[in-house]
């Protein structure tokens, strides 16, 4: 779900998805709310349902994430190519220079001292992490600010280096 909010378009979930129901969704029957409970789903579904609604929120409130969704200024690839640690990177921006980076890493492994190049140097505040512990997930992160350095990167003369959780996505805003 960090990876779909953060990429350019409009948003679409379908009844159930907002807590990770696991059937499919049946016009006959009630959604399987009970998997809220801890006793039926445990934390887990709940979890699910705060990162939508986290999401949503995110979304709401950081222009980049929707205002130039379909112009090509709005929407620049930072890593694209690397098959190797299944790893995606782009930055989204707004008409008054707004910049949030989307990371997502798409295996079980962590990604430690992964380096990005960016096209703005100075800090970038980690506002969400898919893996955090408040999602159910295991907490592996940034905890607070990046800071890029003079070091060249993917085609950038600035970059920075992050963890990446596992299976997660990060959005790091850009503290002008």
């Amino acid at each position: 779900y960090g990876y779909m909010w953060g990429y350019p378009g409009k948003k679409l979930l379908f009844m159930g998805n907002e807590f990770a129901q696991g059937r499919e969704w049946n016009y006959e029957e009630s959604l399987d709310w009970f998997l809220l409970d801890e006793n039926h789903g445990g934390l887990w579904h709940k979890g699910v349902l705060q990162l939508v609604k986290d999401l949503n929120g995110i979304y709401q409130k950081n222009a980049p994430l929707f205002e130039l969704d379909g112009e090509p200024e709005g929407f620049d690839w930072l890593v694209v190519d690397d098959a190797e640690n299944s790893v995606f990177a782009f930055e989204r921006k707004s008409s008054n220079g707004e910049r949030i980076i989307v990371i997502s890493n798409f295996t079980p492994v962590p990604r430690e001292g992964y380096r990005i190049g960016v096209n703005a140097s100075g800090e970038y505040e980690e506002i969400l992490n898919t893996d955090s512990m408040y999602y159910q997930g295991s907490n592996v992160g940034n905890f607070g600010l990046v800071a890029s350095e003079a070091i060249a990167s993917h085609g950038r003369d600035n970059s920075i280096s992050v963890t990446i959780p596992p299976l997660a996505t990060i959005y790091l805003k850009y503290k002008a």
